[in-house]
């Protein structure tokens, strides 16, 4: 796998002054499943385009890495039909598993 074959998937809260996008705001919008649900449908998006490819994601700090890693194990089954999902843990990649503790996906 080559470096151009592997992408960041990040998103935040979109700041209009600045063109920046802020992956640490703290919006408090009771929404965090819709936009986990909003990230994952542009996953099938783009990998459709790009279907030979690695994402690659973390959250900004251990929270919500960690708020990223129950979405996938309460989504696993479903996620699996059209994705292969690798945790990194001691800096090795393994199939991803529920329970174990992984610190990026």
């Amino acid at each position: 796998m080559l470096e151009e074959d592997i992408y960041n998937l990040a998103f935040g809260d979109y700041h209009e002054a600045t063109d920046s996008i802020n992956d640490r705001a703290i919006t408090n919008n009771n929404d965090s499943q819709k936009v986990l649900a909003t990230v994952a449908s542009t996953l099938y998006v783009f990998t459709d385009k790009h279907p030979n490819i690695w994402v690659y994601a973390t959250g900004s700090n251990t929270v919500r890495t960690r708020l990223y890693r129950m979405g996938i194990a309460a989504n696993l089954e479903e996620i699996l039909v059209d994705f292969e999902v690798y945790g990194l843990n001691e800096e090795v990649w393994n199939k991803f598993e529920k329970g174990k503790i992984t610190m990026l996906f």
